[in-house]
C-alpha cells in the first residue's frame, strides 16, 4: 500500500530534477532505464539549457562564452578592482557570523547565509553580485534567470585524519547542467585542495551519453552511496574512452572567480597539509525540463536574498522527513576552528 500511496509523486519526479537512484524506484528502474529513461532524461534537459543559453546572451563577453562552451568552465583572474576586493575580504575576516557546517570524512564545509543582514554589514558584497560581469556568466552557465544561491564557505581540511573526503573523487553533481561559482578570498595553493574540473565533460556527448546509460543500469545497488543517489562517480582512467582528458587543477590566487557547469566531471583535490578554503561561493539548480529561461519567483528582489535562511528553518523544522545535513555550528569568524 506505502508504495501504491507514492506512486504518483515517483512519477511527477520524472519531470524534475530528482536523480536519486536509490530513493525513486522508478528513476533507478534497471528495465526502464534499460530502455532508456535516464539517457533521454539527460538527453532532453541538455538539449533544453542549451536553447535557454542561446537566450541568455546579453552582458555575456564573447571570450567567456566561447571558454564556457569549450571547456565548461570560466576562470578570471583580478575580478575585483583590488581595493574593493580588499575591502570585502577584510570586512569578511573581521566580522564574526552565524554559521552552519556539514563534515565529510577529513573535511567541514562552513557556511554562512548572505541575506540582508550579511549585506548590509558586507557591503562591498553586494557590488560583487550584481557585477554584471558576474551575473550574465551565472545566467549562462546556469541556464536560466535566476538568482543563485549565495553563502560564504570556509572549507577546513585536517589531512592527517585518514578518513578521506568523498568530494576528492571525480564526479558529475547530476545528470543535468546545473551551476556552482567560486570567488575566493584567500589563496588556494596545490597543497590546499584546490578545485578540479575535466575540460569539455559538461557536453553530452554520444560516448557521455553511452556512458550514463550503462551507470544508469547499476547505480540504484552501488556501494557508493553518493552515486546511488545520482551523483555519479567517474574513475580517472575512464576519461580517455569517453574521448576526456584528465583534470585540470585550479591553485589560485584569491581575486579569483570560477564559475563551472557541475553536471561535468570535478572534485576537490585531496589537501595534504592542513588548510582552510575561503570563498564566496553560488549555486542556482532548477526544473531542467523547463523550456522557459526566466519566470523564477523566488528569483524576485526582497524573496531571493531570504530563501537560505527560509530553506534552513524549514528542514530544522522537518528534518526526520526532510533531512538537514547543515547544524547551527555558533557564532564565528570564518577562519575559526
Amino acid at each position: 500500500m506505502p508504495s501504491m500511496l507514492a506512486a504518483p509523486w515517483w512519477v511527477a519526479q520524472l519531470a524534475t530534477g530528482a536523480k536519486s537512484f536509490r530513493d525513486n524506484p522508478l528513476i533507478g528502474s534497471q528495465r526502464l532505464n534499460a530502455l532508456g529513461l535516464h539517457a533521454a532524461r539527460a538527453h532532453l534537459a541538455h538539449r533544453l539549457a542549451w536553447a535557454r543559453r542561446a537566450r541568455l546572451t546579453t552582458g555575456l563577453l564573447a571570450a567567456d562564452r566561447e571558454a564556457f562552451d569549450r571547456d565548461g568552465f570560466v576562470i578570471v583572474r583580478d575580478f575585483l578592482p583590488k581595493a574593493l576586493f580588499a575591502s570585502l575580504r577584510d570586512t569578511v575576516l573581521g566580522q564574526r557570523f552565524d554559521t552552519r557546517e556539514m563534515r565529510q570524512g577529513n573535511t567541514i564545509t562552513r557556511r554562512i547565509a548572505i541575506g540582508p543582514d550579511f549585506l548590509r554589514t558586507v557591503p562591498a558584497a553586494r557590488i560583487l553580485l550584481r557585477d554584471q560581469r558576474f551575473r550574465a556568466l551565472c545566467r549562462y552557465v546556469g541556464s536560466f534567470r535566476s538568482e543563485p544561491l549565495h553563502y560564504v564557505q570556509t572549507i577546513l581540511t585536517d589531512s592527517g585524519v585518514p578518513d578521506p573526503d568523498p568530494q576528492t573523487n571525480l564526479h558529475a553533481d547530476t545528470f543535468h547542467p546545473t551551476l556552482k561559482a567560486w570567488f575566493f578570498l584567500n589563496d588556494v595553493e596545490e597543497a590546499d585542495g584546490p578545485f578540479s574540473y575535466v575540460p569539455g565533460s559538461h557536453r553530452l556527448t554520444p560516448a557521455r551519453l553511452a556512458w550514463e546509460q550503462a551507470r544508469s543500469l547499476t547505480a540504484g545497488r552501488s556501494e557508493d552511496f553518493l552515486s546511488a543517489r545520482g551523483s555519479l562517480r567517474v574513475r580517472n582512467e575512464e576519461l580517455a574512452g569517453l574521448g576526456l582528458p584528465q583534470p585540470q587543477r585550479f591553485p589560485v590566487p584569491a581575486n579569483t572567480l570560477v564559475v563551472a557547469d557541475t553536471c561535468g566531471f570535478h572534485a576537490r583535490v585531496a589537501a595534504t597539509r592542513p588548510s582552510r578554503r575561503l570563498e564566496l561561493w553560488s549555486f542556482s539548480r532548477r526544473n531542467p525540463f523547463l523550456p522557459w529561461a526566466g519566470a523564477d519567483l523566488l528569483s524576485i528582489p526582497g524573496i531571493a536574498e531570504r530563501r537560505i535562511d527560509a530553506m534552513w528553518r524549514i528542514r530544522d523544522r522537518f528534518q526526520s522527513w526532510a533531512g538537514q545535513p547543515w547544524k547551527p555550528s555558533g557564532n564565528k569568524l570564518v577562519l575559526d576552528d
